[in-house]
């Protein structure tokens, strides 16, 4: 019997593309070579798509070194060196030709975890694990997310919604709106982006207009969000009608939040497995992250992320991510680890889920 051939799509357009070949270099390390045949597919930063010897090649870097090394311009002529000279791109590329069975996106952030690839390999009729294009639509723009978990009753954050286009307009209006509405510390973020990017904790309003002016280059919309005082905390769902959830995590962060070289680059953060919590806590955690999975119509994976305010305890909901990190220091196959489900048997479970979607 022939190993079912898995596509690995990873790379892409967005600005967590590094993080992305970090996921699946991890992820091709561990896949159960007897039952799957891996099929690297490279997304570069422009949208073109190379398989071979080329996406094999970027598989084989030392991201995570690279990173710790380099300027991410000296990162992307690398990477532009090695498609360079390659004629390797979609339009010449047929799934069902190639013989492959399902796919494993590895995408985060936009076009990829956002439904659009979702989406395209639906139109090839391929299977691919995680959430569906609606649920991966509506978890990656925090404000869409936020109404509809508001909408079930699920506690969110203090924040408003900026379109960056009317920031642009008058940035002084969306000032004053600001500081009206919120008292530092508070957050600035784009709507749209994983992995911290775009993120800036305002201490002082005079730090307000930067934090804006830096969110509104990356996203056509922007959050200003109250900061909560309490603990951070991640918990892992995996599932499709019957989603199972993990004990929760703790990120204790290096910095001052739990920013993008915190999460990839210095290391500094501490992760407590299980969160150091009550244990009446981290079940209700667990309850309402499942809560929100269905809420949001997740399926296969997602990283639930909560803030648990001190004192009241009170749980709030910070965000969903559909395709978390798949690197060595990632939560989300930590918490699955201590589940007791290691980091093979999720890839293989993440698989029998997304074939066992399409067969519905």
């Amino acid at each position: 019997m022939s190993n079912t051939v898995v596509a690995l799509l990873f790379g892409g357009k967005s600005s967590e593309h590094e993080i992305s070949i970090i996921s699946a270099k991890a992820i091709a390390a561990h896949i159960d070579k007897k039952n799957y045949t891996p099929y690297p597919l490279y997304i570069s930063r422009d949208g073109k798509w190379f398989m071979g010897r080329t996406a094999q090649a970027v598989l084989d870097l030392d991201m995570a070194g690279l990173l710790k090394k380099q300027s991410l311009d000296e990162i992307g002529a690398e990477l532009l060196s090695l498609t360079r000279n390659c004629d390797e791109d979609l339009f010449s590329f047929n799934f069902r030709k190639e013989g492959i069975d399902v796919a494993f996106p590895v995408l985060h952030g936009t076009y990829g975890e956002d439904g659009k690839v979702q989406g395209l390999l639906e139109v090839f009729g391929i299977p691919y694990t995680g959430c569906s294009v609606q649920a991966s639509a509506i978890t990656i723009d925090k404000d869409v997310a936020k109404i509809c978990a508001m909408r079930a009753g699920i506690a969110v954050a203090e924040y408003m919604s900026i379109l960056s286009a009317d920031y642009l307009k008058r940035p002084s209006l969306v000032i004053d709106m600001a500081r009206q509405r919120f008292t530092p510390p508070f957050f600035v973020k784009p709507a749209n982006l994983g992995s911290s990017v775009g993120i800036s904790k305002i201490h002082a309003f005079n730090e307000l207009p930067g934090a804006l002016d830096e969110a509104c280059k990356l996203d056509i919309k922007v959050l200003v969000e109250k900061a909560v005082s309490g603990r951070e905390v991640e918990v892992a769902v995996l599932g499709n009608e019957d989603p199972i959830a993990s004990a929760p995590g703790e990120i204790e962060p290096g910095n001052d939040f739990y920013d993008y070289t915190d999460k990839y680059i210095s290391n500094t953060a501490k992760l407590h497995i299980p969160a150091r919590i009550d244990i009446e806590v981290q079940k209700a955690l667990q309850h309402e992250a499942i809560r929100a999975y269905r809420a949001l119509g997740c399926s296969g994976m997602s990283r639930v992320d909560f803030f648990v305010e001190n004192k009241s305890n009170r749980i709030i909901l910070n965000e969903i991510n559909t395709i978390p990190g798949f690197t060595g220091t990632s939560m989300y196959p930590l918490l699955m680890k201590n589940t007791g489900i290691g980091f093979k048997e999720l890839i293989d479970t993440l698989l029998q889920l997304a074939l066992e979607k399409s067969s519905v």
